[in-house]
């Protein structure tokens, strides 16, 4: 579908300077809401929101479902009765990168016990809407909970690799297991209650002003995941429930020996039997969470690289089809309008080009891949259309002031240069102005960009194993100057949003 004229601002919500070491859903959500509103930006793009697996990637996540707990604000739960303030002034302040492990070992305990509080004593009001979101929810929040608990109890060890009955799902081990872990599993049942209704809250505080959120659903997921436990007939996988071929993306220029993933693969006959059912839940949720999804590896809906799951790299692969339009047409027949944006980079067919043309869903161009040979010229504003979106960067790239000044070479340079002009305030601003001039309907600029950092401001680097996703934004960083200035870009660029009244005025259950 074509999107209305607009821009904002990629930024996902660990990066904000929250307290406890971590950003979350909580006071600093709602001043950055604050920051898009006056700078005049009506998307607010960020990456899954799950329960983070290996690596402690978003993309990794544990469920395709559930909600990342350490995104749950403390401080709000504080203000429901959850938990007493004394206990989260204990917390770590400040707004350096995330350390994953301390986080979980400081936050995640409280957590848990806020919410057996919770479980324990809510008021009959608190109770009512809880027992709602159990029963609405009961499709996937059952088994989240039980695995969840479960993996906890586990040592996080994949479930493949625990007590085989439990690995199987046998009933009398399943059944065992919800009696014995039940005040657990009920903990972790609210625990998700707190984060979705937190997220429906800040999201209302942004639909009144006029941002929409740009969510994000990779397209593969995990093999120690919820969804592959519960639904192991619907993945490529053997007698022994392990995967028999994994994702991935043949050598590049990039890459010689290519990109091994280790996401086990769809069983696409198999959906297709059911109708698509288990796509079509999972996009009507992303739907209810977020505005606009971001489709991540779009390409691999046309055709996907197999690599068979004893090869250690993802050489040896091969082209699969996979459901191409006509997972589309049952995502249309039961969701109508599709909101979603193809995340089209790397080596794209024209069969891709086409099949995402016929399903009228814009792709991604990332400037920053615009000045190598002629061939990248697809990425620069000249060979744009109107139904793009634009980006300076991704969360996997250099921001542009380190690509500038450590990547790009000197013809990358010079072509730039030559584009774009001189530039007094930074080359990361001569993009985007750019971006923001350019015909593309939306238009999208991490905030790394926006504040002209450089490596420190990267968050991804999706070669290396450690030290990705940690990056946070420092208090005061975000001024009125900075969200004037984008807001007489956006001004002048036709790119303002239109508020949207809500019968809360948008402060919603949890807002400042």
């Amino acid at each position: 579908m074509a999107f209305d004229r607009a821009s904002g601002i990629l930024l996902h919500p660990t990066s904000l300077p929250s307290r406890g070491g971590i950003g979350d859903l909580g006071p600093e959500a709602y001043r950055f809401a604050d920051f898009l509103s006056a700078g005049q930006q009506g998307l607010w793009q960020v990456l899954p929101l799950g329960p983070i697996g290996v690596g402690n990637s978003p993309y990794s996540a544990t469920s395709a479902f559930a909600g990342n707990p350490l995104l749950v604000s403390l401080e709000r739960l504080a203000e429901r009765g959850w938990t007493a303030g004394d206990q989260i002034a204990a917390l770590p302040e400040g707004d350096g990168k995330v350390d994953y492990q301390r986080v979980s070992a400081k936050k995640l305990p409280l957590l848990r016990e806020a919410a057996r509080n919770f479980v324990r004593g809510a008021g009959d009001a608190a109770r009512s809407r809880y027992n709602r979101f159990q029963q609405e929810n009961a499709w996937w929040l059952d088994d989240f909970a039980l695995f969840d608990v479960l993996r906890e109890r586990n040592q996080q060890r994949t479930w493949r690799d625990w007590p085989r009955e439990l690995a199987r799902r046998e009933p009398q081990a399943m059944d065992r297991a919800q009696h014995d872990f039940a005040d657990d599993i009920a903990a972790t049942k609210a625990l998700q209650f707190a984060f979705f209704e937190q997220w429906a809250a800040l999201r209302a505080y942004c639909k009144a002003r006029g941002i929409k959120i740009v969510g994000d659903v990779a397209i593969f997921v995990s093999y120690d995941s919820a969804d592959v436990w519960t639904h192991p007939e619907m993945f490529d996988l053997n007698d022994e429930l392990e995967p028999v071929h994994v994702a991935g993306v043949p050598p590049d220029v990039f890459s010689k020996t290519g990109q091994r993933w280790g996401n086990p693969l769809y069983r696409w006959d198999a959906l297709r039997a059911t109708g698509y059912d288990w796509w079509v839940r999972r996009l009507r949720w992303s739907l209810q969470t977020c505005d606009i999804i971001r489709l991540d590896h779009f390409r691999g809906f046309q055709a996907y690289w197999e690599i068979p799951a004893a090869e250690k790299t993802a050489v040896n692969g091969r082209w699969v089809p996979g459901p191409q339009d006509d997972l589309f047409h049952a995502l249309r027949e039961h969701l109508g309008e599709l909101p979603f944006i193809a995340e089209d980079l790397g080596f794209i067919t024209p069969q891709v080009h086409e099949m995402r043309e016929r399903l009228n869903i814009p792709g991604m161009r990332v400037m920053e891949f615009g000045f190598g040979d002629p061939g990248a010229h697809i990425y620069l504003p000249h060979k744009f259309e109107r139904n793009t979106v634009v980006y300076t960067g991704t969360h996997d790239n250099a921001t542009i002031r380190d690509w500038w000044e450590h990547y790009a070479t000197p013809e990358e340079r010079a072509a730039a240069g030559a584009y774009l002009g001189d530039d007094a305030d930074g080359i990361n601003w001569a993009f985007i102005r750019a971006a923001e001039a350019s015909v593309a309907d939306l238009c999208v600029v991490p905030l790394g960009d926006v504040l002209g950092l450089s490596a420190e401001g990267r968050m991804n680097v999706p070669s290396r194993a450690d030290g990705n996703w940690a990056w946070r934004l420092r208090g005061g960083e975000l001024t009125p100057v900075l969200a004037k200035k984008l807001a007489d870009l956006a001004t002048v660029t036709d790119r303002v949003p239109t508020a949207v009244a809500t019968e809360d005025g948008g402060k919603g259950e949890y807002a400042a």
